[in-house]
């Protein structure tokens, strides 16, 4: 009656094997090392720079533990593992003067890094320790400020030239189209003119507000944004930077970042891990500018650096294809690049494809039209400085799609579609709060929260076994399975645990003692109502089971809306509540019953339960009244 067939057994055993592999990690701790990245965005690290690192530091007289070139993640790095924090803090400083020919435009990043003391045997089964939070592994705390004039003067610009496009298409002529603050000043001669464009503006571009102005010949059409269009462009502009944000800084590898809105033009970043503000910093720093711009072909190839740069040109000299001298007026922005994905070209080589919007579309059509067999240039545009990343020649005329050849190779090509995929920010932001969180006050968070999980878990394991006996020993048993099976599957899908995670996982504990004690409390019931010992335990575990899966799947569908609707610390703790109540049914149920089963299911003269007192209610006597 109470016996489960193998395979059931071996489920529980393979739960338990990937439990205790997956959980182990996070008891190994880490070592300090340090990583280098690239600082450029065409300079890529390579198998190379490992050995550059390696010789620097053997020069040094500073061994690593272990060197090892890292090409997992978007962008590459050497990390360098070393036995102590003093080694780390030498090789740290050996290594930017080594790699570095110029301190003050750095060609690598060297940082602070922590990594895993795990054995290589378990990682190469994917088994890492679990991510920790701001608040348990110390790291960084940026709030931005998002300049919301520059997003106002970015959309005006972008509609002035709009407005200087459609009148040229429509053969609209004027005298001129200037800025006067606030608004688009559209110069005529003659009424007539200015109605004309004022009809076809108010059809194009609803943004603006038009109002007629001057005299006699001096005309003019004035354009202002619209109140609720002006209310949208700062609203899209801080979304925009928080969107691009989010690909700079996953990009660069920071583990589990957090960046969200705070008020109207503010920005929240946190970088869990981050040992010194420089490097958050420069992370920071990174997130850059795209601009498509010609080639200025006055200027013989092979002279820029020589030759006088034309007014209104611009010279570069970092990056592929540099130098190069080009024109200082972009054709479009990467505001205009809707996607960008590797590709090959007809030749079966590596390209780029771009997609751009229709006003992006529009505006290559019209700069590139009168100019095939021209050259054009990507420039990124990081921390001030312009940084070619491609210069091809435009061999037809381009629209809304079109592609870059000539990258080399497929990687090359890949490392270009996400540069151009991350977009630009929508307005430039500072710093205005600062914030470091030292790993010493994330050591006591772990400290404290570890010691409230293991006392709650020691208090209702002894409740359990002095009140439900050997039932309550099996409870205990469970519950320790549900906690080694929660910390592997968080450590397997490389979660980020913070203290809102730890108080879940202790939740996750009391919401599978309360499973185990719905169990113990039925079958003691079915053993009242004079069941024997194996349909007790037969039945107890049946009709236990409707109430336990009623309870969780409605704690669930909670936990599920906090995920959707919740954000930050709110998501950490969803997460863990959630896959807490998975758990939970696996090891209160399925387990518990495979352990009651092994123990009691081949007892055929089972005569009672090691469940504790079974109160039964006593047997009621009829007492007749006699009368006089």
């Amino acid at each position: 009656m109470n016996r489960y067939p193998l395979w059931k057994y071996v489920l529980i055993v393979i739960a338990l094997l990937f439990g205790t592999l997956y959980t182990l990690p996070n008891f190994f701790g880490e070592s300090p090392a340090v990583q280098i990245s690239s600082a450029k965005s065409t300079i890529k690290v390579d198998s190379a720079v490992t050995e550059r690192v390696q010789q620097i530091l053997q020069q040094g007289s500073l061994a690593p533990e272990s060197i090892v070139f890292d090409n997992s993640g978007a962008q590459p790095s050497v990390r360098a593992r070393f036995a102590s924090t003093d080694i780390q803090f030498k090789a740290k400083a050996l290594l930017e003067k080594g790699l570095n020919s110029d301190p003050a435009d750095p060609t690598y990043i060297v940082a602070f890094n922590l990594l895993p003391n795990t054995p290589q045997w378990l990682q190469s089964m994917h088994a890492f320790p679990m991510f920790l939070g701001l608040d348990l592994r110390g790291g960084v705390h940026f709030l931005m400020q998002v300049d919301v004039k520059a997003v106002l003067n970015k959309r005006l610009q972008g509609l002035q030239a709009s407005v200087r496009s459609i009148l040229r298409d429509k053969n609209i002529r004027h005298n001129g189209i200037n800025r006067n603050g606030d608004q688009i000043e559209i110069l005529f001669r003659d009424a007539d003119t200015r109605d004309k464009a004022r009809s076809a503006l108010a059809g194009e571009v609803s943004e603006l507000a038009l109002q007629d102005a001057g005299s006699g010949e001096d005309l003019k059409l004035i354009a202002t944004l619209r109140p609720e269009a002006l209310k949208q462009a700062q609203e899209d502009g801080v979304k925009q930077n928080i969107s691009t944000l989010s690909k700079r800084v996953n990009e660069l590898g920071v583990t589990e970042p957090v960046i969200q809105r705070q008020g109207a033009d503010r920005i929240v970043i946190q970088m869990p891990g981050v040992q010194d503000v420089s490097r958050a910093k420069d992370i920071i720093g990174r997130t850059a500018t795209l601009e498509v711009r010609m080639v200025d072909e006055s200027v013989t190839r092979g002279t820029e650096e020589t030759a006088a740069v034309p007014f209104g040109s611009e010279l570069f000299k970092v990056g592929r294809g540099a130098p190069v001298v080009l024109y200082k007026d972009p054709v479009i922005t990467g505001d205009y690049i809707s996607n960008a994905s590797a590709s090959f070209d007809q030749n079966h080589q590596p390209s780029v494809s771009i997609d751009l919007n229709g006003d992006g579309g529009r505006k290559m059509r019209d700069s590139t039209r009168d100019k095939i067999g021209k050259n054009m240039a990507i420039v990124l545009f990081e921390k001030g400085k312009g940084e070619v990343l491609t210069v091809a020649t435009i061999r037809d005329e381009l629209g809304s799609r079109f592609q870059i050849t000539g990258m080399g190779s497929a990687e090359a090509a890949s490392d270009l579609a996400l540069l151009l995929r991350a977009g630009s920010l929508a307005a430039p932001m500072e710093i205005i709060e600062e914030r470091t969180i030292g790993p010493q006050l994330g050591a006591e968070n772990i400290r404290k929260g570890f010691d409230a999980t293991l006392y709650g878990f020691a208090a209702m394991a002894v409740f359990m076994i002095v009140y439900y006996q050997l039932f309550g020993l099996f409870s205990a048993l469970a519950l320790s399975v549900n906690v080694l099976l929660l910390i592997a599957v968080l450590s397997t899908l490389q979660a980020t645990l913070t203290l809102p995670g730890i108080a879940a996982i202790a939740l996750a504990l009391g919401m599978a003692i309360d499973s185990n004690v719905l169990i113990n409390e039925r079958i003691r019931e079915e053993l009242r109502n004079g069941n024997s010992p194996q349909a007790a335990i037969a039945i107890g575990f049946e009709r236990a089971w409707a109430t336990i899966l009623d309870s969780n799947v409605t704690t669930l569908i909670a936990g599920l809306a906090l995920l959707i609707f919740g954000s930050g610390a709110i998501r950490g703790f969803a997460v863990v509540h959630c896959l807490g109540i998975l758990t939970s049914m696996f090891s209160a149920v399925f387990f518990s019953r495979g352990i009651v089963n092994l123990w009691y299911g081949r007892k055929k003269k089972l005569t009672s339960l090691a469940i504790g007192q079974i109160w039964k209610p006593q047997a009621k006597t009829d007492v007749k009244a006699g009368v006089k």
